[in-house]
């Protein structure tokens, strides 16, 4: 595969590169998108974000950073602070949880709502005692969770993965009107 330099105006102050071939199955050099594209700013409507991280005493931490600044390039900081304290207490629960090296986090806005989705690998028990019993476990766990999801007037839940061996899904609704609420709670610092 050859090269050609390029000749365009408006490609000259980009870095030269060696137009030698590259190794086979290694991509030497990224796309060279033309730099007068107007950047288009994403809308909460295309918020649809997924991610795999460790199962991992430090992924709360990732998870929360990565989740602002998603929210923040999406219009969305108004509810940040409660979307990050619900993605980083299921990604806690998930950790605690996963029999597996990782989780899976899914952030989505729809109609007017954030939903927080986690899978993690942990199996569904067979006996039903044990079902209730890890669920009961994960319940306590999320107290926190449940306490802010209901200020919100939002929903949650646990139960299976899509399919059968899945594993675990944990999943939050946030209407964004009640995390706005939530955020502007009067007290010290209020938002008025």
């Amino acid at each position: 595969m050859q090269f050609e330099a390029a000749s365009s105006p408006s490609l000259t102050s980009r870095p030269s590169f060696d137009p030698s071939p590259a190794p086979s199955g290694v991509c030497l050099f990224p796309t060279l998108a033309p730099a007068e594209l107007p950047f288009i700013e994403p809308l909460p409507e295309s918020l649809s974000c997924s991610f795999t991280l460790p199962a991992a005493s430090h992924s709360p931490g990732i998870v929360r950073a990565a989740t602002r600044a998603i929210l923040r390039v999406h219009g969305l900081a108004e509810v940040a602070d409660v979307v990050v304290q619900v993605a980083s207490e299921l990604t806690a629960c998930a950790c605690r949880f996963s029999p597996s090296a990782q989780v899976y986090v899914s952030l989505r806005y729809r109609e007017g709502a954030m939903r927080v989705t986690l899978y993690d690998d942990h199996p569904r028990h067979a006996n039903t005692r044990l079902e209730a019993a890890c669920q009961s476990s994960r319940g306590v766990t999320l107290r926190v969770l449940d306490q802010v999801v209901r200020a919100c007037d939002g929903e949650w839940g646990i139960g299976g993965g899509l399919e059968q061996d899945m594993g675990t899904r944990m999943w939050a609704v946030l209407p964004c009107e009640g995390a706005r609420a939530y955020g502007c709670a009067p007290g010290p610092g209020d938002c008025q």
